[in-house]
């Protein structure tokens, strides 16, 4: 069947129903809205397991602000003392995890939901690198999401400020700290972002006043716009093949077929085992081990108290890992101010990938053994910089104990501040060197159409 044109409306059936729909698309682009991004939206046929993460992100999205609502109800962003000489921030915490009917259940969804969002925006633009989703034509759908990534790392950490328990206090400290090495405007901007000499009422209510409105105003903006320009050029696959570019007489892709029902009909398969899992987390281990939800955290905030090891949450890890690999002061600038570019370098670094890469070929199925590679080591680095970003400065693999005067090749080889070093250059190597290995690696032939069986 043709496309129908934006202009169609929809015509009763002469039901109640229908001439409600009809008085409603007279006034409103109902029937276009449905038709442009559901019903003749023709996606390609060829999608895997990994197309599920787009879909699953909007729902978590779609979880947080509602969960959000709720606690906001209930939430007091106050940081003085209440009669008991509790915080009023943390106690309102806790009266929404123990006297409010199902406020537990609430929270939990709403800190496991932070760690789901991120699991799953990782794995959707983990399979962009894998089958090119960000090459031409969709330069400005992979420039959105990283935006979108960017505006999600600040909303979790303004949200991570707001149950006013011990990590909480501290690692906004330490965060809000790191202004404090930009030259001249530095000490000015900290004390600007905090609203006061420390941390205290001041920053509390303007961080509730950005995580409950602001942030998630421009979160929401970037998602529609990446959706809207995601519809515009069509929808990549796992053969990086166009599929608009053959089309029948009718204007319809070969290679395509509507979203609706076929894919939304797939992505409530996706939605199910999701909530599957995540409800499981949920009633069984809601804190993660620790790492979605820090034990320090679960105390009041204590200004005299500094924890023994102070860790952001395992999605900034890897970056956190970052900040800390530069230890050198050079070109008249100290360490603290590198390990900030290094930080901030390390998520805008992402942006420019579309122009980086510069393969023949989109998908990983055709790609040269160069690409596979190095895309597994560099997995492997972000993988294991995560992992000592969670531990204290001076960590050794495997318990090992290094000798109390010189050092081995093996403290060398087992130390994790090294390691990090080494992980954090070869990320940004990746990048950096990516116009001349992707230029000569060897590419398999890409196919006209699209394979699918």
């Amino acid at each position: 069947m043709a496309a129908n044109t934006n202009s169609e409306k929809y015509k009763s059936d002469g039901s109640l129903i229908g001439n409600l729909l009809e008085w409603v698309d007279a006034r409103f682009p109902a029937t276009s809205l449905w038709r442009t991004h559901l019903a003749e939206y023709y996606a390609p046929k060829n999608f895997n397991f990994w197309y599920f993460f787009g879909s699953l992100a909007l729902l978590v999205l779609v979880l947080q602000v509602v969960t959000g609502i709720f606690l906001v109800m209930h939430y007091k962003p106050d940081g003085s003392l209440n009669a008991n000489g509790i915080p009023v921030a943390f106690a309102s915490v806790n009266y929404i995890m123990y006297d409010v009917p199902w406020g537990w259940l609430v929270r939990y969804m709403h800190s496991t939901g932070a760690s789901a969002f991120f699991i799953v925006v990782y794995l959707h633009m983990f399979r962009g690198i894998l089958y090119g989703s960000y090459r031409k034509p969709r330069e400005l759908i992979w420039v959105f999401g990283v935006l979108v990534f960017l505006c999600l790392m600040a909303e979790a950490f303004m949200g991570y400020l707001l149950p006013w328990g011990q990590m909480s206090l501290w690692g906004a400290q330490v965060i809000i700290n790191l202004f404090s090495a930009i030259p001249v405007i530095g000490d000015p901007l900290t004390i600007w972002i905090r609203g006061d000499f420390v941390i205290g009422d001041a920053t509390l209510n303007r961080f509730f006043s950005f995580h409950v409105i602001a942030v998630p105003l421009v979160l929401i903006g970037l998602v529609v716009a990446h959706l809207l320009a995601l519809h515009e050029v069509g929808s990549n696959n796992p053969d990086g093949v166009e599929i608009k570019e053959r089309k029948n007489e009718k204007g319809i892709p070969l290679d395509g077929i509507p979203f609706h029902p076929y894919y939304t009909v797939k992505d409530i398969v996706g939605v199910v085992v999701f909530l599957m899992a995540f409800s499981a987390v949920i009633f069984f281990a809601p804190e993660g081990g620790g790492y979605f939800l820090e034990y320090n955290n679960f105390f009041q905030s204590d200004p005299l108290k500094t924890p023994p090891h102070i860790a952001p949450v395992w999605y900034f890890t890897p970056f956190y890992s970052m900040l800390r690999a530069m230890v050198w002061n050079f070109f008249w600038l100290d360490a603290k101010l590198w390990g900030v570019i290094t930080m901030g370098a390390g998520v805008v670094i992402l942006a420019f990938l579309p122009w980086l890469d510069r393969s023949p070929a989109k998908s990983i199925r055709y790609r040269g053994p160069i690409f596979k590679i190095l895309l597994a080591i560099f997995v492997f680095a972000f993988l294991i910089l995560g992992f000592l970003g969670t531990k204290a400065p001076g960590y050794y693999f495997f318990g090992y104990q290094p000798p109390e005067k010189g050092s081995s090749l093996l403290s060398i080889l087992l130390s994790g501040d090294i390691i990090a070093q080494v992980f954090t250059a070869y990320y940004f190597l990746f990048f950096l060197t990516m116009p001349i290995w992707s230029k000569i690696d060897k590419c398999k032939p890409v196919p006209e159409r699209v394979t699918w069986k």
